[in-house]
């Protein structure tokens, strides 16, 4: 068995105690339900009996103090198989497994991003693989959750930061699963700013011939004549055109990804762009809920005063951040997450989060798309919006 594929004995120790008897019977329910899927027969031929066998060769190492005599009641302390199952839960979600993935289906699901990059750890938390291309001694995001968790202003309105780990030679955060305790509800992911590209991502000036191939598949007249004869663009031309596919380039934000109740995620939002396709979307969003759809902008509205008030703000530019939300019959929500492209700025450096940006000031435009999201979703209403074709679909 590969170290890859096994935590250590340390490891499971730690994790069993963390969850206690009602996290295992958690995790020990859903990977039960995979083999109850609409996969079973699959599963069971190839995992059931090795599990299984896996689990009568290691409940001895589970469980390292002796057995206490056996209760005449009921004991409220999980079994050797519990913990191994709910071990074994861990495992699969770290990296991402389309098995825990498919027995949570019900309640979680990753709206957005690179597939793979977020995993369900346990009830309430989710693993968010580090960002490729970090170097091993620096992680950004890491960095950003630890100091706006330690942030007055700002703990509240990101998800709970627990922890970084390494499994199988990846690293993790470990976050506040935000769907936790929401039943069947309504979530948009929406990207902030007026730029979603860090600034010496587009250093090289160096025309290169496979993003004007790029650009031509998007859209065939968005070079120009001295592009399409030198049949290359920059990286800084290639990612100004996608701002400008979408909203973010005039808005400030642009809407990622929506879930509604009972439907799968949509996901190809880019042709939601014009002021009165994203008032539309939003009002479609909220329906005739008015409770969550003032609910939301008044929680927008706190975000944003947070943010003014935030001294890591001030130093610090907020690039391919978005604003999380979700609501059901019963709650509502937002928050600010995604800190991988968040990076300090020079000591000489003033941002305002809502100037134009130019090569070298580090405006990203973040709050300029805060101001404008805030009014959309003020603005917006369900019978207005019937009258403006649904983009979204």
């Amino acid at each position: 068995m590969t170290v890859s594929s096994k935590m250590n004995s340390v490891s499971r120790q730690s994790v069993l105690s963390r969850l206690g008897p009602g996290g295992l019977l958690y995790a020990a329910n859903k990977i039960l339900a995979v083999a109850a899927g609409k996969d079973e027969d699959r599963w069971r031929s190839k995992n059931e009996g090795a599990l299984f066998k896996r689990w009568k060769r290691t409940t001895s190492s589970v469980e390292t103090t002796p057995a206490a005599p056996a209760p005449t009641t009921p004991s409220s302390q999980p079994s050797d198989l519990l913990k191994f199952l709910a071990i074994n839960a861990l495992e699969l979600s770290a990296p991402a497994s389309d098995a825990l993935l498919k027995s949570r289906s019900s309640e979680w699901f990753q709206l957005s991003g690179h597939p793979g990059s977020l995993a369900p750890a346990g009830p309430g938390t989710v693993w968010k693989r580090r960002a490729a291309g970090d170097h091993p001694a620096h992680n950004p995001e890491r960095d950003a959750y630890e100091a706006l968790a330690a942030c007055p202003h700002m703990r509240s309105a990101i998800p709970r930061f627990y922890r970084e780990l390494e499994y199988g030679g990846e690293h993790f955060i470990e976050l506040q699963d935000l769907l936790h305790g929401f039943r069947d509800p309504h979530v948009m992911d929406i990207k902030m700013g007026t730029r979603t590209f860090l600034e010496d991502e587009v250093s090289n000036a160096r025309a290169r011939s496979d993003l004007y191939e790029k650009m031509v598949r998007l859209d065939p007249n968005a070079p120009t004549e001295a592009e399409h004869v030198a049949r290359a663009v920059t990286k800084l031309r290639y990612m100004q055109f996608r701002e400008q596919c979408s909203s973010s380039a005039e808005q400030g934000f642009r809407i990622e990804a929506v879930k509604l109740p009972g439907q799968p995620p949509l996901t190809d939002l880019q042709k939601v762009k014009e002021p009165k396709q994203l008032t539309a979307a939003v009002a479609r969003f909220f329906g005739n809920d008015e409770r969550a759809r003032r609910a939301i902008a008044t929680r927008l509205r706190e975000i944003r005063s947070l943010f003014e008030k935030s001294d890591f703000f001030r130093t610090h530019e907020i690039v391919g951040s978005s604003i999380f939300i979700i609501y059901d019959d019963e709650r509502v929500g937002a928050w600010l997450i995604d800190f991988a492209k968040t990076r300090r700025v020079p000591n000489e450096i003033k941002v305002t989060h809502r100037e134009p940006w130019q090569q070298g000031n580090h405006e990203e435009g973040f709050l300029y798309g805060l101001d404008r999201l805030i009014n959309t979703i003020e603005t917006a209403r369900l019978s207005e919006a019937m009258t403006e074709p649904d983009v979204s679909r």
